[in-house]
């Protein structure tokens, strides 16, 4: 045992290592090392009992923590998504699959089960991709996100009920069921009641005491005990962790046992997938390796096909239908853990869950590739000629202005000149070639638009011609050039204001036809500067003299520095990215009928930036009743966000 456990952590290390180099997820690591170490490859771990006993407390973990982030607000927030098409692709997905397995020739019980695991996605691999990729606030990630939230609950009842499914304890499967899910609701209440009443004191009391080491011991005994328990009960252990994380999730302590679980989690989840990859049987892909292919095409296909369904009928555009069922398109961690339990009740034969597991890492495997093609992908597609329309659209709602400002790239710099410009009643037409951060905009701005500002015809629809000012934000330099150089084509006269990171390409940009280049790094470098002059008693004016000169000389006393050993020395990493999000409220929103101000917002971290109502701001200083149809532009880091989101849909 302790030979294994050196071997497993050993490979994950390094293997794990790896995968975070390639920016892969942990998971497939850790399926990975099982497939290495495992019998069929290297066979370095033994027969070891007590492996899969202590690899299942990993489920019991994650289950666990999955209830501590489990929100009630947000799923009402969502719950158009979350039980509407959350429900029925759990249900078309599943019975597609469990008809396809029944045709295969398995069982009709089982094949049923399975059809619903694999209708269930990765809720690791899939939330982590959204957020790197900043697409959680988009109309594909908002999808994937609701679904997934299902998905969890009905995962949590497929564990639950398999046991009673197998029929193992001697009663037929419809009595066991029914005592199965009675079991689980006096359950559900002795733990609410621990919850309201003992809980709390018992945190408190481990609080006051200032003892970490007590802290995560209290943790660790609640979920092992709600395990224990449920156990007892007979029923699935994991079901216990998920109750108990759930009614923990509303405490004020949740942030805190979250952070204190997760180490235990993470080792014992990546011990217990590194014993579904030992399932995994090597030779089969050799053996078999059309037949995993073929699954895995089939998997994806159908899930994603059906799925892009869904979403098509519910109205929404095909852009996001499509996105939204490629995020949904794989196989989930469940399903290998629902995979090792129907093995353990004998409900599965070797090498059809053999098969099935190895097509479920294939296609885990190929969603993070899928994810990060699909912007590139999508950019393509808009620039279709298909996509007249939406040219001749732009040109529409450009076509009365006169004298106003043009900004090319809507990301963090672009966004502050627009508001300053907001402020001073300027009007102004932007464009950005991110399509998520173009969708998050247009929901609270309707003068962003999505193309490439590089185009001849873009910069006509938007009237450059009749422009005032043209900003360049963008943040390639590249990018920059071109884009001057088209507009110095046709606008000889028109003032261009280009900001860059460097001076490396200054004169580049002067010599195209820059009117004024504001280096990023070189102006936020003057403006420390300034301060600390300020600071040690130099007059204001002479300061301001300083920094006159300094942009009269294009910023010279500034070119070149000591490069050091770091590549990156302006990086802010760590720190949370403060977060523009319109949220708009529909029929029957809990914020409808209530003021901003009385939303208590401002103790989630956030700040309402605007709040608009048939394209105008509202004075907030007048505590405007919000309605249906009204924006709210909130602006704050990403889970503050999420969670005044929720607040201003669902409520508390």
């Amino acid at each position: 045992m302790f030979a294994d456990l050196l071997i497993i952590l050993a490979c994950s290390l390094l293997v794990i290592a790896l995968f975070r180099r390639l920016r892969l997820p942990p998971v497939l690591g850790y399926l990975c090392v099982g497939l290495l170490v495992g019998p069929a490859a290297l066979d370095w771990i033994g027969s070891a009992r007590d492996l899969p006993r202590l690899a299942e407390l990993g489920v019991v973990f994650l289950l666990f923590s999955l209830g501590l982030e489990f929100s009630l607000p947000r799923m009402l927030a969502l719950r158009r998504t979350v039980f509407g098409l959350g429900s029925l692709q759990v249900a078309l997905c599943g019975s597609v699959l469990g008809v396809l397995l029944y045709l295969g020739g398995v069982a009709p019980t089982s094949a049923a089960v399975l059809g619903l695991g694999l209708a269930l996605s990765s809720t690791a691999i899939v939330g982590k991709e959204l957020v790197s990729l900043g697409e959680v606030f988009s109309g594909h990630g908002q999808n994937a996100m609701g679904v997934l939230l299902f998905q969890d609950l009905v995962a949590v009842l497929l564990l639950t009920l398999v046991p009673a499914i197998a029929g193992h304890g001697g009663e037929p499967w419809y009595l066991a069921i029914p005592l199965t899910l009675g079991k689980t609701v006096l359950l559900f209440l002795g733990l609410l009641l621990a919850s309201r009443w003992l809980l709390p004191k018992l945190f408190h009391e481990v609080a006051q005491a200032h003892s970490a080491e007590l802290f995560v011991m209290l943790a660790l005994v609640i979920v092992l005990l709600t395990a224990w328990l449920t156990h007892m009960l007979g029923l699935s252990m994991a079901l216990g962790a998920f109750l108990a994380g759930m009614l923990l999730g509303e405490s004020h302590y949740r942030h805190q046992v979250e952070a204190d679980i997760r180490p235990f989690r993470d080792i014992l989840l990546g011990l217990f997938f590194v014993c579904v990859g030992m399932l995994i049987d090597l030779k089969l892909f050799a053996e078999q390796g059309w037949a995993i292919l073929g699954a895995t095409l089939l998997l994806l296909a159908l899930k994603g096909g059906l799925v892009a369904v869904l979403v098509k009928v519910r109205g929404e555009s095909g852009e996001t239908a499509w996105r939204s069922g490629l995020a949904l398109a794989q196989a989930g961690e469940f399903f290998f853990a629902l995979v090792a339990l129907m093995r353990q009740q004998q409900m599965l034969e070797a090498p059809l869950a053999g098969l099935l597991l190895a097509a479920a890492f294939c296609s885990m495997a190929l969603t993070p590739l899928l994810l990060r093609a699909a912007p590139q992908l999508a950019a393509r597609l808009r620039r279709t000629p298909g996509r007249e329309s939406h040219l001749e659209e732009i040109a529409s709602h450009s076509a009365e202005l006169q004298g106003h400002a043009v900004i090319c790239g809507y990301g963090r710099v672009g966004q502050s000149i627009g508001r300053f410009l907001q402020r001073e009643g300027q009007v102004f037409v932007a464009l950005d070639d991110d399509p998520v951060r173009v969708e998050e905009a247009s929901a609270g701005e309707s003068n962003v638009h999505y193309g490439d500002s590089r185009r001849r015809d873009l910069l006509e629809a938007v009237g450059i011609s009749r422009a005032r000012l043209l900003v360049v934000a963008v943040d390639k330099t590249d990018v920059a050039l071109a884009i001057v150089e088209q507009v110095r084509l046709h606008c000889a006269d028109l003032p261009i204001l280009v900001r860059t990171r460097d001076d490396s390409r200054l004169a580049e940009l002067q010599a195209a036809g820059a009117s004024e280049v504001v280096p990023e790094v070189l102006e936020s470098s003057l403006m420390l500067a300034s301060h600390a002059l300020v600071m040690l008693g130099i007059p204001q004016q002479r300061v301001q003299q300083h920094l006159d000169e300094v942009r009269g000389n294009r910023y010279r006393l500034l070119h070149g520095f000591y490069h050091g050993a770091q590549a990156n020395l302006v990086d802010a990493q760590g720190q949370p990215r403060v977060l523009l999000h319109a949220v708009n409220l529909p029929q029957n929103a809990h914020a409808c009928g209530r003021c901003p101000t009385d939303m208590q917002l401002e103790a989630l971290g956030l700040e309402v930036q605007a709040v608009r109502r048939d394209g105008v701001d509202l004075p907030m200083e007048q505590r405007p009743q919000l309605r249906e149809g009204d924006t709210v532009l909130l602006s704050g880091p990403l889970q503050a966000i999420e969670a005044g989101e929720a607040r201003l849909l669902g409520g508390d």
